[in-house]
C-alpha cells in the first residue's frame, strides 16, 4: 500500500507530536489522592519492595512494562541512521506492543555505537522494566549484546530482528512441509543473507529438527563453507560445512526450501526452477522481496510462496510474534525468553493457521476467505486469536522449562486473555462455556448467505451448537468451498424437498392461525419460506433456536417468530435488546430498541423485568436505569410521569432488583 510522504509526516506531527503518551492508572484528583500517589503514602510500597523485590510486580507497572532499546545502527530499510532518527520506529514498536498485547513500552534510543555501552545501559535498566526488546542493532554487535544480556540479567531479553522472523517463518515452514508431505529432518534448506535474521532463523530451524548439515548459508562471498576466511565470523562459522558448493546456483539445485533474508534480486527464476518438486520459497526481504511471487509461479506452479509483504499471501510479519511472546513471558514473570518458549510460539502459530478462520478475521481483510492451504500457511496479523493461542503456549513452555517465577492456571489464563480483548468477550466466554455443556440444534434461516455458511463452520469448530442451514445444497456447498470453509458436521435442509415435514408443519400452522384468517393453502406456501420453516422447527422442538436477519428486514423476521413460536407463558410483550461493550467498563444493555413505539408504563415495566432476567442469565447482576428527558422530576410531563410509574411497578414486582428513575442517560452511566 503506497502513501504520500506528507501523509506520513502529518500522521506523526498533528495533535500531540509522536505516537505514544503515559497515562496515570490511579486518580490524582484530591489532596488525599496526591498523598497516596507520592509523598508520604508512596513510602509504603517502597518499603514492601525493599523487603521483597518481587513485590515490585504487585505495586508497580514493572510487570507489564517493556523497554524497546536501540542505537539505530541497522534500521530496516534505512540503515545506520542513528539513535535519534530511529525514534519514530521505536515509538511504532511500542504502539504494536500495546495494540496487540496490552503491553506498555518505554522506547529508549541509546546514543552510542559501542556495544559495550548498549550492554551496560540495558543492565542498569533491570529494576525499571519487566523485559527488554532489542531493536535495529547491526550485526554482529546484536549477537554480542543479546548473549551478554541473557547471561547477566534476570528478565526476558529478546532481539526481535533475529528471532521474530525465525519464529513466524518457521511456523509457515512447518505447515508448508505438512502440505507437501515432507519432514523437518529430511529437507535441504538454502538461505541467502547471513545477517542476524538469517542466522537466527537457521538456528531456530535446527532446534525444530532440521539437521545443521542440511542448512546452507549464501552471502556476498558465496556459499559459507569449511575453510572460507573472507567475511566470516563465529556465527557464520556454525554453518560452514565441508561441501563442494560454492555458488547459489550450485547449492539451490534440488533444494527443498529457499529462505531469502537478503535483498531484491538475490535469487533468479532460473535458480528457483532448478529446485526440488513442490519447492518452498520464502522471499522475505522488505519492501522488495528477493523474487516476486508472480516470477516464481511463472517457472514453478507447484511452489508454496511467502513474503514479508501484506499484498501477497503468506505474509511473514513479526507482529505475530513479539507482542504475544512477551505477553506470555511477563505473565509468568519469566527470567528469560528461551528456545523452548520460541519453539512453543512457532508451533502455536502453525496450529492456528490450520484451524478454521472466523468471519471476524475475513471481515478485517475485506471479506477474503482464508483456509489452510498453499496460500494460507501463516495466520493473519489482525486475527485476535493469536493472543490466546501464542501467549498461553509461551507461558506453558516457560513454566515447564524453569524460566517462570510463578505458576499460573493456563485455562484461567486463556480465559483472562480472551476477556482482555474487551468486556464483551467476557460475556461471550460465559455464553460459549454454557453452550458447550449442551450443544443445541440451531437453525440458520439465511443458509445460502456467506455469513451464515461461515458461522455454521465456526459453530462446529467451537462445539457450541449443532447448526442447520436452510437452503439449497447445490447452492450452499459450492459457496462453502469457494469461501474455504468445511461444512463437515453441518446439516443442510432444503424445505422444498422435505415434503412430509413441510406438510406436517403446514397443518400445524393452519391449526394455529386459521381463526386469524390464514388458509391451508397459505400455510403450505409459507412453509417454503425459510423464516416460517425455521420458526416451526423451533415451535415443534426440532430445533432449540433460530438465527435470521442477514438478508431480511426486522419485521419480516419478527412477524413469523411471534405468529408461530409466540411468547413464553406469562409474557404479554416482546422487546428488542442490544448489548454495547465499551472499553474498560461493564457491558451496557438497552431495551426496548426495536418493537414498542410508544410503550405504556406497564409495557416499560415488563420490558425492564424481561431484560433483567436476560442479563442475570448471562451471569451479570442487573442494575436498571429507566431513562427519560427528566431527572427525578426535574421536568414535569406525562411522559416522564409514565417512566416513574414504571419504576414503581418494577420495584413492586421484584423488590430485590436494583432499579431507579426516571433519569437522563448521562446520570445513568456516571
Amino acid at each position: 500500500m503506497s502513501h504520500r510522504r506528507q501523509d506520513a509526516l502529518d500522521y506523526h506531527s498533528e495533535g500531540r507530536p509522536g505516537k505514544i503518551e503515559v497515562i496515570p492508572t490511579k486518580p490524582v484528583a484530591t489532596q488525599h489522592d496526591l498523598a497516596l500517589a507520592y509523598s508520604p503514602g508512596v513510602a509504603e510500597p517502597c518499603l514492601e519492595i525493599e523487603k521483597n523485590p518481587d513485590e515490585a510486580f504487585r505495586y508497580t507497572a514493572r510487570g507489564n512494562l517493556v523497554a524497546v532499546v536501540t542505537n539505530g545502527t541497522a534500521v530496516l530499510g534505512l540503515g545506520n541512521i542513528g539513535a535519534l532518527a530511529s525514534k519514530p520506529v521505536m515509538e511504532g514498536k511500542g504502539v504494536l506492543f500495546k495494540k496487540f498485547a496490552g503491553i506498555d513500552v518505554f522506547d529508549l534510543e541509546v546514543g552510542s555505537e559501542d556495544p559495550e555501552d548498549l550492554i551496560r545501559f540495558c543492565q542498569l535498566l533491570e529494576p525499571t522494566v519487566g523485559g527488554i526488546n532489542l531493536e535495529d542493532i547491526r550485526s554482529p554487535d546484536c549477537f554480542v549484546v543479546e548473549e551478554r544480556l541473557k547471561a547477566t540479567m534476570q528478565i526476558p531479553v529478546f532481539h526481535d530482528d533475529q528471532h521474530g522472523t525465525a519464529i513466524i517463518a518457521a511456523a509457515g515452514l512447518v505447515n508448508a512441509l505438512e502440505l507437501t508431505g515432507r519432514t523437518l529432518h529430511g529437507i535441504r534448506v538454502v538461505f541467502t543473507g547471513a545477517g542476524a535474521s538469517a542466522l537466527s532463523t537457521a538456528e531456530h530451524l535446527v532446534r525444530l529438527g532440521v539437521p545443521r548439515g542440511n542448512i546452507y548459508q549464501v552471502d556476498r562471498e558465496g556459499v559459507i563453507h569449511a575453510g572460507r576466511t573472507a567475511d566470516m565470523n563465529e556465527y557464520k562459522a556454525r554453518f560452514a560445512h565441508d561441501t563442494p558448493y560454492r555458488t547459489l546456483t550450485d547449492v539451490i539445485e534440488g533444494a527443498d526450501v529457499y529462505i531469502g533474508l537478503s535483498a531484491k534480486g538475490a535469487v533468479s527464476a532460473e535458480q528457483i526452477a532448478s529446485m526440488a518438486p513442490n519447492p518452498i520459497i520464502f522471499a522475505l526481504a522488505n519492501p522488495h522481496p528477493e523474487i516476486l511471487p508472480e516470477e516464481v509461479l511463472a517457472v514453478r506452479t507447484d511452489a508454496i510462496m511467502a513474503t514479508g509483504r501484506s499484498d501477497y499471501p503468506n505474509q511473514v510479519n513479526n507482529v505475530l510474534g513479539f507482542p504475544f511472546l512477551f505477553r506470555g513471558a511477563l505473565d509468568v514473570r519469566a527470567r528469560e525468553i528461551n528456545p523452548q518458549m520460541m519453539m512453543a510460539a512457532t508451533h502455536a502459530l502453525a496450529a492456528l493457521a490450520r484451524s478454521e478462520v472466523p468471519e471476524s478475521v475475513a471481515n478485517a481483510y475485506s471479506g477474503t476467505a482464508f483456509q489452510f492451504g498453499r496460500n494460507y500457511i501463516i495466520p493473519k496479523p489482525f486475527d485476535p486469536r493469536v493472543l490466546f493461542y501464542v501467549a498461553p503456549a509461551v507461558a506453558r513452555a516457560a513454566m515447564e522449562s524453569g524460566a517462570a517465577r510463578q505458576e499460573i492456571d493456563l485455562d484461567e489464563y486463556r480465559d483472562r486473555l480472551m476477556a482482555s480483548l474487551g468486556p464483551g468477550r467476557e460475556v461471550m466466554r460465559f455464553l460459549t462455556s454454557q453452550a458447550r455443556r449442551r450443544p443445541a440444534r440451531v437453525v440458520l434461516a439465511d443458509g445460502q448467505n456467506d455469513k451464515a455458511i461461515r458461522a455454521a463452520a465456526q459453530i462446529i469448530e467451537e462445539g457450541v451448537a449443532r447448526p442447520v442451514l436452510l437452503g439449497k445444497p447445490h447452492k450452499i456447498e459450492p459457496r462453502a468451498e469457494a469461501l474455504g470453509v468445511s461444512l463437515s458436521g453441518v446439516e443442510i435442509i432444503h424445505p422444498a424437498l422435505e415434503d412430509d415435514l413441510r406438510y406436517t408443519y403446514a397443518d400445524e400452522l393452519f391449526a394455529l392461525r386459521k381463526r386469524k384468517g390464514l388458509t391451508l393453502a397459505e400455510a403450505r406456501s409459507d412453509m417454503y419460506k425459510p423464516m416460517h420453516f425455521g420458526a416451526m422447527m423451533v415451535r415443534r422442538g426440532d430445533a432449540e433456536a433460530m438465527v435470521a436477519g442477514v438478508e431480511s428486514n426486522y419485521p419480516e423476521i419478527l412477524r413469523p417468530a411471534l405468529e408461530i413460536v409466540g411468547t413464553a407463558p406469562g409474557v404479554t410483550k416482546v422487546a428488542g435488546l442490544y448489548m454495547v461493550a465499551l472499553r474498560n467498563r461493564d457491558p451496557l444493555f438497552f431495551a426496548d430498541t426495536t418493537v414498542n413505539i410508544d410503550p405504556s408504563a406497564e409495557t416499560l415495566a415488563e420490558v425492564a423485568l424481561l431484560s433483567a432476567r436476560f442479563v442475570r442469565d448471562l451471569g451479570i447482576v442487573p442494575r436498571i436505569a429507566m431513562l427519560s428527558f427528566s431527572n427525578f422530576g426535574s421536568a414535569r410531563h406525562p411522559a416522564s410521569s409514565k417512566v416513574r410509574r414504571a419504576v414503581e411497578q418494577v420495584k413492586a414486582a421484584d423488590p430485590d432488583l436494583v432499579v431507579d428513575g426516571e433519569m437522563q442517560a448521562d446520570t445513568a452511566v456516571n
